[in-house]
């Protein structure tokens, strides 16, 4: 896997146009409230370009219900 693309195949610059979309914008207030340690991790792994590390830090984030909706509609 390219390390710049998420392990869906959705690469950074696809994630990034996301986040300034609604559902993007309304995922990253949801992490927020979350107030997880394991979002710092992810961010900064993702900064790094390393998505498997990411997502493997927001794990426990990704049950929640709301947090699937939104991603369902980024393609993951």
């Amino acid at each position: 896997m390219d390390q710049k693309n998420f392990p869906n195949g959705i690469s950074m610059e696809q994630a990034m146009a996301f986040a300034s979309t609604p559902a993007g914008q309304q995922l990253i207030r949801l992490l927020q409230q979350k107030n997880n340690p394991d979002i710092s991790k992810a961010a900064q792994a993702a900064a790094s370009g390393n998505a498997a590390q990411a997502k493997d830090a927001l794990s426990s984030l990704l049950s929640d219900p709301q947090i699937q909706q939104l991603l369902k509609q980024f393609g993951g």
